[in-house]
């Protein structure tokens, strides 16, 4: 097994180093954290079977992608949802001056 940082391990695999210190606490990678120069440093131990597993997921939350006209719908209700949010601001500017 290799040892990488969880920066690293982000690098490797084009995720947020976030996300990766998610899986490493949730158990989804192999982790062990070890005092270097008086700090602690979280390790991800990579092996082959641990490698199929989160590329599959990767792929399979990439493939999860919405439909244009679900993706057109979602975007519609937060435009208008910006539009009334726009329109507060505006009435709280106007009642300030």
């Amino acid at each position: 097994m290799k040892k990488v940082t969880l920066r690293e391990y982000a690098k490797l695999h084009k995720l947020s180093y976030f996300n990766v210190m998610k899986m490493a606490k949730g158990g989804d990678v192999k982790s062990v954290t070890e005092m270097v120069d008086g700090k602690e440093v979280q390790y991800v131990l990579v092996d082959e079977e641990q490698e199929k597993r989160v590329s599959e997921s990767i792929i399979e939350t990439t493939a999860q992608k919405l439909t244009l006209k679900d993706e057109n719908a979602l975007l519609k209700k937060e435009i208008e949802r910006l539009k009334a949010e726009l329109e507060k601001c505006n009435k709280r500017t106007v009642l300030a001056n």
